[in-house]
């Protein structure tokens, strides 16, 4: 298993990441409210600022105060070995 830190010691499956994004538009703050509302939102800001949004493939939305082009970066300085 391949692991991302997205900030404060949180570390989250790479594999499972299906996409990072702002959390600046209307759609993604909608997704968010939704996540909430279903309590599949995982809060790692930590009482930051939200940055960036990690959409994992198990339906859960994780905030994290970390900017995506960091944790897009973080995630492509991981080995993906195909017979792992």
């Amino acid at each position: 298993m391949k692991l991302v830190n997205i900030g404060f010691g949180n570390i989250v499956s790479a594999e499972r990441i299906v996409s990072i994004v702002s959390p600046e538009s209307a759609p993604i703050k909608r997704l968010v409210q939704e996540a909430k509302d279903a309590k599949t939102a995982i809060d790692a800001t930590y009482g930051r600022r939200t940055r960036s949004v990690i959409i994992m493939d198990t339906g859960h939305v994780v905030l994290s105060a970390v900017q995506p082009e960091t944790i897009a970066g973080r995630a492509e300085n991981i080995e993906y070995n195909v017979n792992d």
